[in-house]
């Protein structure tokens, strides 16, 4: 479980790599790397760019191959151990959803590194991520049924937080393709929109994240009786959001340096995992007696 979530920030780093690099197009086809062959084809001029664009493949491939093996252990636990069956089918759609993204990566080589394309691949593994962290805590939670935990505007504040964590995340990858680091160096087309306008309304939507968060976290200290997980994941995701905000202003008064931008898509992929950690503390195991 850990290493699939582990897995799915990893390849967010080494496809983040690929497009901050210029090295999208580093392989030339997909799904092999070169016309005839499905590795890098060594000779005098090559560039580094097809050692990242392929590193990023390979790392697709390993996910693959957890995607598989975490199919096999949720069919067994739920078959031999008793697990909850929902385990099983959300291993299932973790490896469907990997394949599709192999197949995403390769059309946006196919129409050399669309925004729109691009964008989704991002996008896609952050609904990755989303679901990798519910099937972990799942993995480590009993599988009784659950009840809401906190009052009614806890839990409405807490899913305002996730609505708008969704929001920031999707403007931020408007912000990217609207930027300069396309994936290549001679592709040159982006989105259509003034870059400096949708940087602008996404700052203006991570603010209002923010604030929405802090109250959420004010209803959540205020609560009784005290909800302790509730209250650290709130704070725990106050600090990715904050961190966040401070690469994202510094990235963008420094003409968006490679390695910030990189580093911003980590936090991004953290704070859709704090986030998710978070609304999943709003719910508790209902105990049963015996008989």
């Amino acid at each position: 479980m850990l290493a699939n979530l582990i897995g799915q920030v990893l390849i967010i780093g080494t496809g983040g790599a690929v497009r901050l690099t210029g090295s999208g197009l580093g392989c030339s086809t997909w799904p092999q790397c070169e016309p005839g062959s499905f590795v890098p084809v060594i000779h005098p001029d090559m560039e580094f760019h097809v050692f990242v664009e392929y590193g990023n493949r390979m790392v697709g491939a390993l996910l693959g191959m957890v995607g598989i093996a975490l199919v096999i252990l949720m069919t067994l636990a739920v078959r031999r151990l008793g697990r909850a069956v929902v385990l099983r089918r959300m291993a299932y759609a973790v490896l469907a959803v990997v394949i599709l993204q192999g197949i995403i990566g390769g059309v946006s080589v196919w129409i050399d590194l669309h925004p729109a394309i691009v964008g989704s691949h991002f996008l896609i593994s952050g609904a990755l991520v989303v679901l990798s962290t519910v099937l972990a805590v799942r993995w480590f939670e009993p599988d009784s049924a659950t009840a809401p935990l906190g009052s009614p505007p806890l839990r409405w504040w807490a899913w305002a937080t996730a609505g708008l964590a969704a929001v920031v995340v999707v403007l931020g990858v408007v912000v990217t393709g609207a930027g300069p680091h396309s994936g290549d160096d001679e592709v040159g087309y982006r989105f259509a929109v003034d870059p400096y306008l949708i940087a602008r309304a996404h700052a203006g939507a991570v603010w209002v994240f923010l604030a929405v968060l802090a109250v959420t976290i004010v209803v959540a200290f205020r609560s009784r009786p005290p909800l302790p997980q509730v209250r650290r994941w709130g704070l725990v995701l106050l600090g990715i959001t904050l961190l966040q905000g401070v690469i994202g202003y510094v990235q963008f008064f420094n003409g968006l340096p490679e390695l910030l931008v990189g580093i911003h898509m980590i936090g991004a992929a953290l704070l859709l995992i704090a986030t998710t950690r978070f609304v999943l503390t709003l719910r508790a195991p209902i105990a049963h007696s015996p008989g």
